[in-house]
């Protein structure tokens, strides 16, 4: 059998609603505080990015800074969610939240009183990533605290679908900001968008259900994936897609200009292709409230498909409808993964268990980003697309030979995920 054994209570997937994670009161508290949040540390990248290219003028000086925010997830990831599984995730995202928004303040006064060192940058970027160490983990672990098992599906898709949304919304008004007022206010709004997050962190009802300290630490949490295939395989596959398929900032400029011959605009132009089909993905498998092994070897199949189909166009049209596609497929897998990893493991290794994904897909970038960026200097954006869909597709096949085990931690009844503590709207 391809699919891990159903639940005995099935409900409609077919019938549910990608936004059913709204009816609780906790989730909704959280989802609109992350709004303003989320838009604001996207705006702040960008903003970040264009002063320190106007500073310096150096692209090698721009990589360092966009590199250096990156480095802690890179050598520290796995680490953060065996901090966050000792605490009550709650009163942990409070501090984790407090802290960035501290350290985005900091960045204002900074640049405002004039201090445009290089370095002043890579120190605040290289504090916010430490955070966010512990923070992502503990975020990602918090949704599952908020909803019932078969809501997660939906909360985790609106998750997606407000930080997808925020990568448009964000560097938009970034833009209009520095036309209009300069680079600084920026910094300024990004602190300020702190605010929501942290007054519904501190009205929200839920509390930690875990049962006890957490064990060990993160050998321990290796360990306990390594015993359960429904944990083992989609971050095994996390780990070949995440490496080399979600390089997309360093593909796209290349593959536009030099593949396609086309312009700057006609980047932004892809780029917005790329997100309008992420947000369509997150929605879309809102709709599920039990993942199956069949949709993550299906979603991980179309995503190289469609990759692949990108490689091949040679007008800006059909690789506008191909990148489409590509982010419909892409964090379709994406979030089917998450809710996954949630609904297998329990309460006690749950923050660990984000952490590895998170590393996976996110804290592998910087080396992801290295031997992608010499693919496309060698070889083009073609083939680095072609290379990213053998990831897929690779990934895929590992979905599909896998034996669904006898093991009984391994079967699809052995959900762990607690009931919402928030009552429904």
């Amino acid at each position: 059998m391809l699919r891990w054994p159903r639940r005995r209570q099935r409900t409609n997937d077919a019938a549910a609603s990608p936004f059913r994670a709204l009816r609780h009161r906790d989730f909704l508290r959280f989802f609109v505080g992350q709004l303003p949040s989320a838009s604001g540390t996207f705006l702040q990248q960008t903003a970040l990015g264009w002063l320190v290219f106007q500073q310096t003028g150096s692209a090698a000086a721009l990589g360092l800074v966009l590199a250096s925010g990156s480095l802690p997830q890179l050598l520290l990831g796995p680490w953060g969610g065996a901090l966050a599984d000792r605490f009550d995730l709650r009163r942990l995202l409070l501090v984790t939240q407090t802290a960035l928004a501290l350290l985005a303040a900091t960045l204002w006064v900074g640049v405002a009183a004039g201090m445009d060192a290089i370095a002043f940058i890579v120190y605040l970027n290289v504090g916010s990533g430490l955070v966010s160490v512990v923070d992502g983990p503990a975020r990602q672990t918090f949704v599952g605290q908020l909803v019932p098992a078969p809501d997660l599906a939906s909360a985790v898709s609106l998750n997606g679908v407000i930080m997808n949304g925020a990568k448009v919304i964000g560097p938009a008004l970034a833009g209009v900001l520095i036309a209009t007022v300069g680079t600084t206010p920026c910094f300024a709004v990004n602190a300020l968008s702190y605010v929501p997050v942290l007054v519904a962190l501190a009205t929200i009802s839920q509390r930690r259900t875990a049962s006890g300290r957490a064990r060990g630490g993160v050998r321990e949490g290796l360990r306990y994936a390594r015993g359960r295939q429904q944990l083992w395989l989609p971050l095994v596959m996390m780990a070949l897609i995440g490496l080399l398929s979600f390089n997309f900032n360093v593909v796209l400029p290349v593959f536009t200009e030099s593949d396609l011959g086309a312009s700057g605009g006609t980047y932004g132009l892809l780029t917005s292709a790329l997100s309008v089909g992420s947000v369509l993905g997150s929605l879309l498998v809102g709709r599920i409230a039990h993942p199956k092994r069949i949709y993550l070897a299906v979603t991980s199949l179309l995503f190289g498909v469609a990759m692949g189909i990108t490689a091949l166009t040679t007008t800006v049209a059909a690789a506008a409808v191909a990148l489409t596609l590509t982010g419909v497929a892409a964090f379709a897998f994406v979030t089917l993964t998450s809710t996954t990893l949630q609904l297998h493991s329990s309460p006690q290794y749950r923050a660990r268990i984000m952490a590895l994904y998170g590393y996976f897909y996110l804290g592998t970038a910087p080396l992801g980003s290295v031997a992608v960026g010499w693919i496309c200097e060698t070889v083009g954006g073609r083939a680095a697309l072609v290379v990213g869909a053998s990831a897929c597709l690779l990934a895929a096949g590992l979905a599909f030979r896998v034996h669904t085990p006898p093991h009984p931690d391994d079967q699809l009844d052995d959900l762990h995920v607690p009931p919402a503590a928030g009552a429904r709207l």
